[in-house]
């Protein structure tokens, strides 16, 4: 597998419906409990079916046409069988309903949790790439659409399997004639099934694809509403999502037409079956080979096999739709994450000033060339970085990898001799924190998203890390303090506002190191002292690396790391790199010319 294959969503279009159901039986093992129960409890009901052509061929033979006339008491006899065949057949009809809802809903809940987990794993480049309605629709509607026919279509497929069955022995019980006769008429359907499964699970497989490209359609300018209207592009985005919408009717047609043709065999089967049985059947009562019981008996047992296959035909059609849905789920699952949890075997690190080392570290996204390359530093523990250079220059990749956003394609990133890799989650993310460019902030209040990695954590301990900060003016003067609402997104806060949310989060988790990508970039005027008394007061103690975007953070720096097309070209305290005439310089001029044209 290529590097670019490995980061490529996997879509689990080559696996056969078998091979689909015994992945989803690994990944969701209780979808195979207690079949042998449920299967006994079909097999019930059908039998109940059964007992009503049978009864209505023996009252006719016997009960209404006997030697000595009519037995009213044999008849009634045959009809309590009867009412009783109707009770144990609805009791066994709710109990596989039931037992069927319990044991999917319980396994495609096991899928919903593994394929929702795995996402957080993926790749960053395959959760940059794909569309969020494409990957959300692969952990909801198409999880539901294999809920829904496990529970119904799994149903009526066990109902309608035992029912043909039965029906056919007892067929072949009364007349093998007769029998033969509903078999040939199958037999162009049986013939093209297999033919017509393919077809179907192509088809399906691309509905199922044309939902997710129509829910991302959908979400992204529900998302940027503001901008959409901002520019006046609604009708441009109105065009995008019928056209998507168009799309998937088209798949959708195509898919159902399909569906058609094998329906409209099946039922020009059921009817030549029909037709064949009271010709033959005629035919054979007046020779004496076949009572009027007996004929009518088989009318009903035409039914109870022809139903299935019908119904079949669209359980057939639900199962596509549900096979094509479940491969995409496994497809999640099975797309191998590049940055691995050693769990329990894993390295717990003691808390404390943290030493971090790159060992010739080199990095290059799938298929492309390298971003980073012989990356070889130490920074000591208590020191403040500054890492500056051009957009593009790898700067932010070295922070994804300093972070275990990513894992270096050679070399190792090191924090206290011990490669980040075999550091377990829990205590590397306890050491090192990331506060983003953008701080997302959740729908909810602004204790709930201060306290989002440390849930434990109370509202007194809460207030004590705002005044830490210097930031409890700022607290008090929102409506209800920390219970105010930020909205979805945070978009009740101003973009510098969300920037001081994530700084609390940060000092709520307290980490032995502080990464900071372009912590200020997106920070307004008014608000930037705010911010920048707040990051001295986060910083203080600990060692922290900012991704520089403005220059007066490398000046207020202990050591500045200066990249250039994915090296470490210069490195220094700031007055020292300002004076060597390097790439530093120039950067630093440009910035003093911008700010004195402002």
């Amino acid at each position: 597998m290529s590097a670019a294959e490995a980061t490529r969503l996997d879509h689990g279009d080559d696996a056969g419906g078998l091979e689909t159901l015994k992945q989803g039986l690994r990944v969701s093992p209780e979808l195979g409990r207690g079949w042998g129960v449920t299967g006994l409890l079909a097999l019930t009901m059908t039998a109940g079916r059964i007992v009503v052509p049978i009864a209505v061929q023996q009252t006719i033979d016997k009960g209404l046409s006997g030697p000595g006339g009519p037995d009213m008491s044999f008849v009634a006899w045959m009809c309590l069988l009867c009412v009783g065949a109707v009770v144990i057949t609805g009791v066994a009809s709710y109990l596989t309903t039931v037992r069927l809802a319990k044991n999917s809903e319980r396994g495609l809940a096991t899928m919903r949790i593994k394929a929702f987990r795995h996402v957080h794993d993926l790749p960053v480049l395959t959760q940059s790439t794909e569309r969020r309605g494409a990957l959300v629709s692969r952990v909801t509607s198409d999880v539901d659409t294999v809920s829904q026919f496990l529970q119904f279509g799994g149903f009526i497929f066990l109902v309608s399997i035992g029912q043909m069955l039965l029906a056919t022995v007892v067929m072949f019980f009364y007349s093998w004639q007769l029998a033969l006769v509903v078999l040939i008429c199958f037999l162009p359907l049986f013939a093209s099934l297999k033919y017509l499964q393919r077809k179907m699970s192509a088809a399906y497989g691309v509905v199922r694809a044309k939902v997710g490209e129509m829910l991302s359609a959908i979400a992204e300018p529900v998302v940027g509403a503001q901008v959409v209207r901002a520019y006046a592009i609604e009708q441009r985005t109105q065009a995008r999502i019928d056209a998507s919408i168009e799309d998937y009717r088209r798949t959708a047609t195509r898919a159902q037409a399909i569906t058609g043709i094998t329906f409209s065999i099946g039922g020009l089967a059921a009817g030549l079956a029909n037709a064949g049985v009271l010709t033959v059947g005629v035919l054979l009562g007046v020779d004496g080979k076949a009572t009027l019981g007996e004929i009518l008996a088989f009318m009903f047992l035409v039914a109870l096999f022809s139903d299935p296959v019908q119904i079949a035909t669209q359980v057939l059609t639900d199962a596509q739709s549900a096979f094509a849905g479940w491969r995409r789920v496994l497809g999640v699952i099975a797309t191998p994450a590049d940055v691995v949890d050693p769990g329990e075997d894993g390295v717990t690190q003691a808390r404390g000033p943290v030493t971090v080392e790159f060992a010739d570290v080199n990095f290059a996204y799938p298929d492309g060339d390298l971003v980073l390359r012989d990356v070889d530093v130490r920074l000591e523990p208590h020191r403040r970085v500054a890492v500056v250079g051009e957009t593009g220059s790898g700067k932010t990749t070295f922070a994804k990898l300093l972070t275990r956003l990513m894992d270096p394609t050679s070399g190792a990133v090191l924090l206290d001799g011990v490669n980040a890799r075999e550091i377990s989650f829990s205590s590397l993310r306890e050491r090192v924190v990331m506060v983003p460019q953008d701080g997302y902030l959740f729908d909810s209040s602004l204790a709930e998203n201060v306290r989002f990695g440390r849930p434990e954590v109370t509202d007194a301990q809460l207030l004590d890390a705002f005044a830490d900060l210097g930031l409890t003016d700022w607290l008090e003067s929102l409506p209800d303090g920390l219970e105010s609402p930020v909205g979805q997104r945070g978009e009740s806060l101003s973009a510098g506002e969300r920037q001081l949310v994530a700084l609390v989060r940060a000092n709520i988790a307290d980490p032995d190191l502080l990464v900071l990508d372009e912590a200020t970039s997106a920070v307004d005027p008014g608000t930037e002292v705010r911010v920048n008394a707040a990051l001295e007061r986060l910083m203080a103690g600990r060692t922290s690396v900012t991704i520089a975007h403005r220059l007066s953070t490398a000046e207020a720096a202990d050591e500045v790391l200066v990249f250039d097309d994915g090296r470490i070209i210069e490195r220094g305290p700031h007055a020292d790199l300002v004076q060597a005439g390097g790439v530093y310089t120039h950067l630093h001029a440009s910035w003093i010319a911008q700010r004195s044209a402002v």
